[in-house]
């Protein structure tokens, strides 16, 4: 039970007719920077923005298991092949908290399963490229988990009470999945060569998606139409626009790739000495569009595959709820 959580179990789909007072009510938990429970009635836009930014979030987890599964089998040694089956099954969890989060807001995971199955809903285009290299394992680790991070950190103090207390968890398990990223890429980088070299070209693939991976500008003249940050913002959903976040990872990560002695992909990549901040060049948003709706490197291949996994596990779902019944039906003639 949590702040104002109080009585019998309830999601946001049961509660009261929307009144003013309620509006009040509501709106002076978001001003005082008070959590919204499940119990809480809630405006119908504000329940359904955290469903598809939760869902979207969930499904991001559980495909991105994808793309570095692809390694487990071929990495270079026990401990990497340990290291990287525990991160995994960490996404697989994350993606777990995430859709029970969503649920509370009175929404059936089998439904943003199927929604996810059928194109309905989508995921991050970042997992929509391929792992060429063991580097790329890396490279995932470092900018894609360091961008993730600097996304969901923020995400702890989220006005949705079951969001944000699940974010508190998984950000803590994203910072070792960046750090095993960063010494992968230090191991590389310190070795031979070819093995220099394999990084490097990890860091070029990478960079650009990563940096697709905060939503396109919301901010300035450049501010995509029809975004969601200004209401987010008002909601206590987001804290910092897509930009200032993008801003906050570039100002990050440059001192880290110069560290690993890699070079970013970007010739306008300079420091500003009157922002104090790394200025950065244009990014391609047509690559990013296009991506997202479906014409990625890996877009068919992963859908394909959730959806086969989903359908081989069906057997273990319906006996698991044959399970559960029996145990119910015992308990209630007890």
């Amino acid at each position: 039970m949590y702040g104002n959580d109080f009585g019998e179990p309830l999601n946001a789909a049961e509660t009261s007719d929307y009144t003013d007072v309620v509006q009040e009510y509501f709106d002076g938990l978001i001003g005082a920077d008070k959590r919204i429970e499940p119990r809480d009635a809630m405006p119908e836009g504000y329940r359904k923005t955290l469903i598809r930014q939760i869902a979207q979030h969930a499904h991001s987890e559980i495909i991105g298991m994808q793309p570095e599964a692809n390694w487990i089998s071929r990495a270079p040694s026990l401990r990497r092949k340990a290291i990287l089956m525990a991160k995994v099954q960490d996404e697989a969890g994350h993606g777990l908290y995430l859709y029970s989060a969503a649920e509370t807001l009175g929404v059936d995971r089998e439904e943003l399963l199927d929604k996810l199955h059928n194109g309905q809903q989508k995921y991050s285009s970042i997992f929509n490229y391929p792992t060429l290299t063991w580097a790329d394992a890396g490279a995932i680790g470092w900018l894609v988990d360091g961008a993730a991070i600097m996304n969901q950190v923020p995400l702890c103090r989220c006005s949705y009470g079951p969001y944000a207390r699940a974010m508190i968890r998984v950000c803590k398990e994203e910072s070792f999945h960046q750090r095993q990223g960063f010494e992968i890429l230090w191991t590389l980088s310190n070795g031979t060569e070819a093995q220099k070299a394999m990084a490097q070209d990890a860091a070029n693939r990478w960079w650009w998606p990563s940096l697709m991976m905060f939503g396109p500008p919301d901010t300035g003249e450049a501010a995509a139409p029809g975004g969601h940050t200004e209401q987010n913002m008002a909601w206590g959903i987001k804290r910092f626009s897509n930009d200032d976040l993008r801003q906050k990872f570039v100002d990050m990560t440059v001192p880290q790739a110069q560290k690993l002695g890699l070079t970013l992909p970007d010739p306008d990549l300079a420091w500003n000495e009157e922002r104090g901040h790394w200025d950065f060049g244009p990014i391609d948003w047509d690559e990013f569009w296009r991506v997202l709706k479906g014409d990625g490197p890996c877009n068919e291949q992963r859908i394909t595959h959730r959806r086969t996994a989903h359908e081989d596990g069906a057997w273990v779902r319906e006996a698991a709820n044959a399970y559960a019944a029996k145990a119910a039906a015992k308990q209630e003639v007890a």
